[in-house]
């Protein structure tokens, strides 16, 4: 019965011309977008040399959701991909489903207990996104908020770049960021914001209960009115090195995990 239920999230019409949508890419993002059943996916094309177990499957996955398999050429996958790395596999899907931030809230306030959500500012790599999201569905993340403009989307490089972990994630599209963190103390959070310069070294920060983490850019880092909304600015150890600062998708990480070793303790 389960399975049953789930099959009706998918598409099963022949025609998606009529539809917006995006082609996803890579045996990662494509079966994990099946499993998250969050999309419509309308077609799952496959290079008809080079079937290997995985993308079997993938094809008995589909066959098992009523998702029409089409079998075609490595040039075809390539044009439809614009020359991804497709690793011989891709689908047609509807774009990925935001969470509206009054959905978010209303569930925060109907479970209001140990929240973590990770707000990013600006960022712009879709690659630093990517591992970001991974990582937050690794660490315990239960939503990412990300600025509507001025910032990297939700696109299939994004899934790809997160091998598909960006397929289960809840995120939600934020027009003021320093709006949303007020409200966010409104409702019992404190906010951390994540900078090189910061005065609260990370790991004796009391990173428990309802938690904001705030990530910057790669570029600007936390902008100052952001900042000044924050209860408390990270920072973390450097040894005495030539090189003085990480990869905010490797800064990010670092501190996810810290909140969830903290959160197990």
């Amino acid at each position: 019965m389960k399975e049953k239920n789930r099959s009706k999230k998918f598409s099963t019409g022949k025609s998606s011309n009529d539809k917006k949508t995006e082609v996803i890419s890579g045996i990662h993002s494509i079966r994990e977008a099946i499993k998250a059943g969050k999309r419509k996916i309308y077609k799952i094309l496959i290079s008809s040399s080079g079937i290997n177990k995985r993308i079997k499957k993938i094809i008995r996955s589909a066959e098992s959701f009523g998702v029409p398999v089409e079998f075609t050429d490595t040039e075809s996958l390539d044009t439809i991909t614009e020359n991804v790395q497709h690793q011989g596999v891709a689908a047609r899907v509807s774009p990925f489903s935001v969470t509206r931030i009054k959905e978010v809230m209303r569930q925060i306030k109907s479970n209001p207990e140990n929240k973590f959500i990770l707000i990013i500012e600006n960022l712009e790599d879709p690659h630093n996104f990517g591992a970001l999201v991974r990582t937050a569905m690794c660490a315990g993340v239960d939503y990412i908020f990300i600025p509507k403009d001025r910032s990297v989307a939700p696109l299939p490089s994004v899934s790809r770049a997160s091998a598909g972990a960006m397929e289960h994630a809840s995120i939600t599209l934020i027009t003021n960021t320093a709006s949303i963190i007020k409200t966010l103390k409104n409702n019992g959070f404190w906010i951390a914001g994540l900078d090189a310069n910061g005065t609260s070294p990370l790991f004796q920060a009391d990173l428990t209960g309802n938690l904001a983490l705030v990530v910057g850019g790669e570029h600007k880092g936390l902008r100052p009115l952001v900042k000044q909304e924050c209860d408390f600015i990270l920072s973390l150890p450097m040894a005495e090195s030539k090189v003085s600062s990480l990869n905010a998708s490797v800064a990010g990480g670092i501190a996810m995990y810290e909140v969830l070793r903290q959160r197990s303790v």
